[in-house]
């Protein structure tokens, strides 16, 4: 049987090589899977105090993230 609460969302995100190695380092080091690493970080993100201007990178994904709310 499937745990629910792991199989919602996948998801592909588009690195640079340098993003890419970053991660791969990070996870060398800490002996932690790049899954975790990265739902860790979303999980930090705090999307409901922030004040997210048009020019923000991460506007869009503010908003998206707000809206599955």
């Amino acid at each position: 049987m499937v745990n629910k609460k792991w199989a919602v969302k996948r998801l592909t995100v588009n690195l640079t090589s340098t993003e890419a190695q970053k991660l791969e380092e990070y996870c060398a080091k800490t002996g932690r899977p790049a899954t975790d690493v990265i739902r860790e970080l979303l999980r930090s993100l705090e999307v409901e105090k922030a004040e997210v201007s048009e020019k923000s990178p991460y506007s869009e994904v503010s908003e998206l993230a707000r809206l599955k709310k």
